[in-house]
């Protein structure tokens, strides 16, 4: 049912899950400090080569946009390729939004931030999703979306400021479907990065939940 991007469930196509085959699932809620949207795919069985590539350039493309830096009063649109191009990069694509504003309180899908060619030049301070995908009619759908704050980037001129993203979801990504070959020594610096935050945020209040089996399960998703 993920191949559809914005699939509802029904009782007439609801099906029960299988380890057989990748499973997506986009999350989100509202809080007193703040809210979230957070997508993850997985697979708990044997992916198909096509799914491993697929899921890899999906997560090349979110890395690569979420650590741009670019110069402020830059449009969303200018940089959403960066979004994309390891799919574009050999024929493949997705077909909606690689992302939006999110209010705390207000819409989850908030105008008027976003990648989108009427969105409004991105500013320090503004939360956004970033989340690439790629959808197989009748097969699978894969989608990897984070909640990123745009923030003032330290760059070795100093000048005219610039920008870049700090992704706050902190959940990490299913070792299972990436293939490490394809990632450059940037990405897999900036997920053993990514993971070095979720493992220091994210663990300590786990065991004081007492929650060791997900504990033990963070551990082990955040290796280097």
């Amino acid at each position: 049912n993920a191949a559809l991007a914005h699939y509802s469930p029904s009782n007439g196509s609801s099906r029960t899950l299988s380890a057989r085959e990748m499973y997506l699932f986009d999350t989100g809620g509202q809080y007193l400090d703040g809210t979230t949207d957070i997508t993850r795919t997985v697979h708990w069985g044997e992916p198909t080569p096509l799914q491993k590539e697929a899921y890899t350039r999906v997560l090349m493309g979110n890395i690569d946009l979420s650590r741009l830096v670019f110069p402020s009063n830059t449009a969303g649109r200018t940089v959403e390729s960066f979004a994309r191009r390891a799919l574009w990069d050999v024929g493949l694509n997705y077909g909606h939004g690689t992302g939006h504003g999110i209010g705390n309180f207000l819409s989850v899908h908030e105008w008027p931030v976003g990648f989108q060619s009427n969105n409004v030049p991105l500013e320090a301070g503004m939360f956004t999703s970033i989340e690439p995908g790629y959808y197989q009619d009748g097969e699978f759908g894969i989608r990897i979306e984070d909640v990123a704050l745009v923030v003032q980037a330290q760059t070795e001129s100093g000048e005219k400021p610039f920008l870049t993203f700090e992704v706050v979801s902190l959940v990490p990504y299913d070792r299972n479907l990436i293939d490490l070959s394809l990632l450059s020594p940037e990405q897999i610096g900036y997920l053993n990065s990514y993971y070095e935050r979720i493992r220091a945020h994210v663990g300590p209040e786990l065991r004081r939940q007492r929650l060791e089996d997900a504990y033990a399960w963070l551990q082990e998703s955040t290796e280097p």
